[in-house]
């Protein structure tokens, strides 16, 4: 196998250095990549940027606007967006020369217009894995929220209305020997299925591809290869898939109409998968009996009328918001950034991106 040729060289020597009659000065090291960072990351890990890169970091947190973008792209070797900066193809046209490498902070892609990048030989790569066990914990905390009707319960008390317990004061619905179908059962679906397991859930999965005898087993999981059938059948939906244009509002209102009446939606994948104003006209209708959103279709913004809703909890985009996840993100990242500047192939390459 041939050695990797490192993309950042040092400018060659004078004759005199060459001669050993000078010290290489510090200006004839190797240049080190200018990355410029579009969101505020962990201490550790920007600490460890600055080390190695020559890192334009983003200190108050403050998402960049397109003319922000379009500056950082100009005049830069990498540039480390996160989901909430839309790579489109009109940007990365105004991109300079120098861009070769988007390392993405986040395990989708759907921010990016890999066709584009792809066109203009521009690498990129993702973090996937790391945020495994923290998204299936939160979806866990979410099936368990929902029909037991914790966040009910706790603006109860915070108002100063609960006047003591009853016999049929806030009555859910116990999740022991539910079934809970699961759409997308890659790692993250298949981490909660064995979190469910020990919650007495049967399992039900729909995915592109049935899993491996073995997995299933592991998993103790059915595949439906009929995603309407599961539906129909399912206690609790847990959104798993990755958004992509095969997967847009793939829960829909006449998918939402085949769910039981006594169903629950959970998601914490992607608020674009489902259909944000259908489902909220489910909710209203008592089509389903609740929802627990991690994400929503035009996020930041939510709609009035979820937030009116007693029925639905929500939360803030943060599935995966763990330190240990963070850190490990940005891990990814710089071990990404720094294969590719020594000339190989980055670990975590979206072969969508691949040249």
């Amino acid at each position: 196998m041939a050695k990797a040729s490192p993309r950042f060289k040092a400018p060659p020597l004078d004759a005199r250095a060459q001669a050993g009659q000078s010290q290489v000065m510090p200006d004839q090291r190797p240049r080190r990549p200018r990355i410029v960072v579009t969101r505020t990351l962990t201490p550790s890990v920007e600490a460890r940027m600055v080390a190695l890169f020559e890192a334009r970091l983003n200190r108050d947190d403050r998402p960049m606007d397109r003319a922000a973008l379009e500056a950082a792209i100009a005049d830069c070797d990498v540039l480390v967006p996160t989901i909430t900066d839309e790579i489109d193809a009109a940007l990365l046209a105004k991109a300079g020369p120098g861009l070769k490498l988007i390392a993405s902070f986040g395990n989708g892609v759907d921010h990016i217009d890999l066709k584009a990048a792809r066109a203009q030989r521009i690498i990129v790569t993702n973090t996937p894995g790391v945020l495994t066990d923290d998204t299936a914990d939160m979806a866990m905390a979410l099936i368990l929220a929902v029909p037991r009707r914790i966040g009910e319960g706790e603006r109860l008390i915070r108002s100063g209305g609960w006047s003591g317990w009853g016999p049929v004061a806030m009555l859910g619905h116990r999740i022991t020997g539910k079934t809970l179908g699961i759409v997308g059962m890659g790692r993250i679906g298949q981490a909660i299925a064995l979190r469910a397991r020990g919650f007495g859930l049967s399992i039900r999965y729909h995915n592109r591809h049935r899993l491996p005898d073995i997995v299933e087993k592991a998993v103790d999981a059915v595949w439906c290869p009929d995603l309407d059938a599961m539906l129909a059948e399912a206690d609790i939906v847990s959104i798993n898939c990755p958004h992509n244009a095969s997967t847009h509002h793939l829960l829909d209102a006449r998918r939402l109409r085949l769910m039981k009446r006594d169903a629950y939606l959970i998601n914490l994948a992607r608020g674009e998968i489902v259909a944000e104003a259908a489902l909220i006209e489910a909710l209203e209708q008592g089509v389903i009996a609740g929802a627990g959103l991690d994400v929503f279709e035009h996020e930041p913004a939510v709609d009035p009328r979820l937030l009116a809703r007693d029925n639905v909890v929500l939360l803030p985009h943060m599935g995966s918001a763990t330190h240990e996840a963070r850190d490990a993100q940005g891990a990814k990242v710089v071990a990404n950034i720094r294969a590719w500047a020594d000339g190989h192939r980055p670990p975590d390459q979206v072969l969508e991106g691949w040249v």
